[in-house]
């Protein structure tokens, strides 16, 4: 009597067992004989490797669009899905993973839901099967909380901190202590870094460590306010959840001046705290290299102050940026009740965020300054989150975070 062996089922039958796996068991497979090799990794053709993607619970790829809106061209199938995976296995147990790949890693994750499917209007259900898959993956905070290495490292697990939101090691008092800190230390603040959440080298590009205090600053205000108003933890408004595209079928953003989304009604909130227990914690008598007493926000009866006022931007002009030809540089005023009027402009980084800047005031009198990155993807429920302060950038004047969310855009 001859034995049956599973190689002698339909090449068909084996390829379709195959896409039902999962990818570590595919890879496995791959290594039981000349025959699972050959249906795992066929010579030039990526139909497999397409199939095996699709089978996953991800966005397709060919239906997401970049940071900045435009299409993807080059999916390269094979070669995502095992970054993909080699990334789901380090994070799951970081004492497999080798000393050079975690800036890789790091890459991965921030890839996938920089590349995910955008939503067609701004009230739209998100619908990313990325995000959804990352929530599951970073929830407990553990990998977001490792030690970074390397200047890259730090700033790109920060980067990815920034975007996923508050997690549930977030809630730590501890934790908030040292995001408080950060944020209104006036340190933090200079010439250097645009008195905002830049690299203090000049070079303009963003700072995703100060962007992530901040983000968990405005984010654990914003969820005290929420669960007041009888919202989940998980529906903060600054998290992953809303980091989806909003472009309507009918926009072409590279042919689109306002490709930022400038003009509608803005919801800007902002946070801060007493004066004297600001001026108390930026001591001037204390040198830059010691550090600050946080005392004040240990003791646990620190009192953030939060607010929100609405206002309409529009669109004035556009200037060319030579380094980003589909991207001009946007300029805006804003205003309210006929006074506050706020004046700014909205471009590209050195590294390809996008920065908002504005100053505001009273009549032709600006008082305060703003600096902010774009949260989430381009023109994405997300926001923008930054920082405040004012335009005479005194060592003893008030700083705090802010962002904005828009509310009613304006369409042609």
């Amino acid at each position: 009597m001859v034995s049956a062996c599973i190689t002698d089922l339909p090449l068909e039958t084996l390829e379709h067992i195959l896409l039902i796996s999962d990818p570590t068991d595919v890879a496995s497979t791959a290594q039981v004989c000349r025959l699972f090799r050959g249906l795992v990794y066929p010579v030039g053709d990526e139909h497999f490797w397409r199939a095996l993607y699709l089978a996953q619970s991800f966005d397709d790829p060919r239906k997401a669009v970049t940071y900045l809106g435009n299409r993807r061209t080059d999916i390269k199938w094979r070669e995502e899905l095992q970054r993909i995976i080699r990334a789901r296995t380090v994070v799951n147990n970081v004492t497999v993973y080798r000393p050079d790949e975690i800036c890789q890693v790091l890459r991965t994750l921030l890839d996938m839901v920089t590349n995910v499917p955008p939503l067609p209007f701004l009230e739209s259900e998100p619908t990313s099967r990325n995000v959804l898959w990352m929530q599951t993956l970073l929830q407990d905070g553990a990998f977001l909380d490792l030690e970074s290495h390397s200047h890259e490292e730090e700033q790109l697990r920060a980067r990815l901190h920034t975007w996923f939101g508050l997690t549930d090691r977030d809630a730590l008092a501890t934790k908030r202590v040292v995001s408080r800190a950060y944020v209104y230390s006036q340190r933090n603040y200079r010439s250097s870094n645009n008195f905002g959440p830049f690299m203090r080298d000049g070079s303009g590009a963003v700072d995703w460590v100060h962007m992530q205090k901040l983000a968990h600053v405005f984010a654990s205000a914003l969820v005290e306010r929420e669960e007041d108003e009888g919202s989940a933890f998980e529906l903060c408004s600054l998290s992953l959840t809303f980091c989806q595209a909003v472009i309507p079928p009918s926009l072409d953003l590279n042919r689109e001046t306002d490709w930022a989304g400038v003009e509608g009604l803005w919801r800007i909130s902002y946070c801060f705290i007493d004066h004297r227990e600001l001026l108390i914690y930026n001591d001037p008598n204390l040198p830059d290299d010691e550090p600050l007493d946080l005392t004040i926000f240990e003791e646990g009866e620190l009192q953030e102050t939060f607010s929100a006022v609405d206002i309409f931007f529009r669109v004035i002009n556009v200037e060319q940026d030579p380094d980003h030809p589909t991207r001009p540089k946007i300029n805006y005023v804003g205003e309210m009740d006929g006074n506050f009027s706020i004046v700014g402009y909205v471009k590209l980084t050195p590294d390809d965020q996008i920065r908002w800047h504005f100053v505001a005031g009273n009549g032709d009198q600006p008082v305060w300054w703003g600096e902010a990155i774009v949260m989430g993807n381009i023109r994405s429920q997300n926001g923008v989150l930054g920082a405040w302060s004012t335009t005479m950038h005194d060592p003893q004047d008030p700083i705090g975070p802010f962002w904005m969310q828009c509310q009613h855009p304006i369409e042609d």
